[in-house]
């Protein structure tokens, strides 16, 4: 041991103590590429986004009780925001004080990054759908599906399937990728964790049913608001990596979002989503069914085919495997470039 911690003391001496922040971020999606979220290591110790969701459920059940005005609803769902995102950023900051000036807290902060990051998760959770309808059929595929997305997988075919892993695939790769990015890029790790937050927030409470139509009202509108940058920059991204992606089309990836990211109903996954469509050619989006009643969608690129199949799973696949390259290449070379 005393060995060990010799070593570890003259490692620490020839390392810097702080690194630039774009370097830390490329170190923390090279560790969310390599480990992704290990099944086995969250079975012991709770995820952090499930630790966020717990004051969320619990102020949830507490204040959010029927029969209250709805404008008691909406203030008392506003203070829940207001606490649970000031806590996140509270403990971001906390964790920030704690690995300044340490040797090795670069390190303990590109981890806290990389947990906090989805690009690996995502990819392999639509890549275990193409999978299951390869081997398994319809019904593997319907039971895959079921982990990411909220709608029912028994009102969904083969290509329904094939278009909501793409659909999860693209608008994700803005929640659970870039999002969070541009808010430790801006903010540091207080403005991860607020976003993580946000993003919990809405995910739980900020639906338009009739219990969180009004608790969930801030937490709903502050999602769109921290979303609206990073979901344009994601559908950028889409139409550059669609020019490093053999089975793309750049201009078309273009063209089909600056027309169409609007037709969706968020305003902010239209733009994702759209981009990939045009870059792939293909339809998505339209009628949706959900365990509380069907949706009439709008079409995302009605000019292209909507019949899809699971080696569709795979161009998109790879479109977002290029997207997310560039992202890390793009911080590989800033980092090195302030440092250098």
């Amino acid at each position: 041991m005393e060995q060990v911690a010799a070593f570890l003391d003259a490692a620490s001496g020839l390392m810097p103590q702080t690194l630039p922040i774009a370097l830390i971020l490329a170190l923390a999606m090279l560790f969310d590429a390599l480990v992704g979220d290990p099944r086995w290591f969250y079975r012991i110790v709770p995820h952090p986004v499930v630790l966020i969701g717990k004051p969320i459920g619990f102020l949830d059940r507490r204040l959010n009780r029927e029969g209250r005005p709805e404008t008691d609803r909406m203030i008392r769902g506003a203070v829940t925001v207001f606490f649970v995102v000031g806590s996140a950023a509270g403990i971001g900051w906390a964790l920030a004080a704690l690995f300044e000036g340490h040797a090795w807290g670069w390190a303990a902060e590109a981890l806290v990054v990389g947990i906090f990051l989805a690009a690996r998760s995502l990819h392999d959770h639509v890549r275990r759908v193409g999978k299951a309808l390869r081997s398994d059929g319809l019904e593997g595929g319907r039971r895959e599906i079921a982990h990411i997305v909220s709608r029912d997988p028994r009102s969904l075919d083969r290509h329904g399937v094939v278009r909501s892993g793409i659909e999860s695939l693209s608008e994700n790769f803005s929640d659970g990728v870039i999002a969070p990015i541009c808010f430790y890029l801006v903010f540091g790790l207080p403005g991860l964790l607020a976003y993580k937050a946000i993003n919990t927030l809405d995910s739980m409470i900020g639906y338009k049913t009739d219990r969180h139509r009004a608790f969930g009202f801030a937490a709903a509108r502050l999602d769109d608001i921290a979303n609206w940058v990073p979901a344009r920059i994601s559908g950028l991204l889409v139409c550059l990596a669609a020019c490093f992606t053999p089975t793309a089309y750049p201009v078309q990836a273009v063209r089909t979002m600056l027309r169409e990211a609007k037709k969706h109903k968020s305003p902010n996954a239209g733009w994702p989503e759209a981009a990939f469509a045009g870059a792939m050619g293909v339809a998505l989006g339209g009628p949706r069914t959900y365990p509380g009643g069907q949706v009439v969608g709008v079409w995302i690129g009605e000019d292209f085919p909507a019949r899809l199949e699971p080696r569709d799973i795979d161009r998109a696949r790879a479109l977002y495997i290029v997207a997310n390259l560039l992202v890390w290449f793009a911080a590989l070379m800033g980092g090195l470039a302030v440092l250098l």
